[in-house]
This record gives structure tokens, C-alpha cells and sequence, in this order.
């Protein structure tokens, strides 16, 4: 599934990130992780986290769940949940500035034209709040479904 040179990348990040060098992937070890990075993370983040991988989080498990990652399985819960860290209070809308802000600032950054272009159809109103539940249809496709069964 997986390039030697991605392994070697995966390997070199699951060592980063197992801060305690146990072998496994624990909450400490998320926590510590995202310090690391200026984020704080809730405890219940962290358990969700951790909770979707079928068991304890080695190597082999760690490979398994990006490599699903990367087949694009993630479910409309897991796309809402990560667009709801950037949510403003209850609202269910984040405001683009914020959210370009944190993608072109921290992890895999964007560039400028690549947020453009990935939101460029994001439903923005004109407070210049996104919707995240219709930017969660728009991202799993379930937007043109929907526009489809109304034709």
C-alpha cells in the first residue's frame, strides 16, 4: 500500500509522536504531541482520537489507520468533528479567515491559492462564516446527491 520511502516517513512520525518510546500511541503521548505544536488539546479530543482505531495504537495500527485515511473512508462524523475544533461557539459555522488562518499556518500547511481553490465552492455567507454541515456535504459529495433526488 505504501512507498519504502512513505514507511520510512510514517516510522519517522510515529516516533515523534510516541513521545514515551513505548512502542504504542497513548493519550500522553497525543497530548505531549500537540503541545508541541501550540495546540491544546480536551481530554475527550484525545479519547476520541484514540478510539478509532480498533485497538492499541503500534506501528502496524498506526499504518493501517492512515492507509484507510488516505483511501478516503473517513465518514461524514469524522470530517464534522475536525471542522467543529474551528467552530465559534454552537454556531455549527467557522469563519474562513480563522480557518484559512490555521491552514496555512500549522501541519500540512495550504498555500493561499490552494485554500482558495479548495473552498472556492464552500457555502460562505456574507459575515464570511462557512456552514459546516454544508461544507461537510459539499466535501463528501453528498451535496450534488442531495440536489439530484431534488430535481
Amino acid at each position: 500500500m505504501f512507498t519504502q520511502n512513505q514507511i520510512a516517513e510514517f516510522k519517522e512520525a510515529f516516533s515523534f509522536i510516541d513521545s514515551d518510546k513505548d512502542g504504542l500511541i497513548n493519550k500522553n503521548d497525543l497530548a505531549v504531541t500537540f503541545d508541541a505544536l501550540g495546540r491544546l488539546v480536551r481530554d475527550e479530543d484525545l479519547k476520541q482520537m484514540l478510539s478509532e482505531a480498533p485497538g492499541p495504537i503500534n506501528f502496524t495500527m498506526f499504518l493501517s489507520i492512515f492507509g484507510d485515511k488516505i483511501a478516503g473512508v473517513d465518514d461524514e462524523s469524522v470530517i464534522k468533528n475536525a471542522l467543529k475544533t474551528f467552530e465559534d461557539g454552537d454556531s455549527g459555522k467557522v469563519k474562513e479567515e480563522k480557518l484559512r488562518r490555521c491552514l496555512t499556518t500549522w501541519g500540512n500547511k495550504f498555500t493561499q491559492d490552494e485554500f482558495d481553490t479548495t473552498f472556492a465552492e464552500a457555502p460562505i455567507d456574507r459575515q464570511g462564516n462557512i456552514d459546516i454541515e454544508g461544507l461537510v456535504r459539499l466535501i463528501t459529495g453528498r451535496a450534488q446527491d442531495d440536489a439530484q433526488e431534488g430535481a
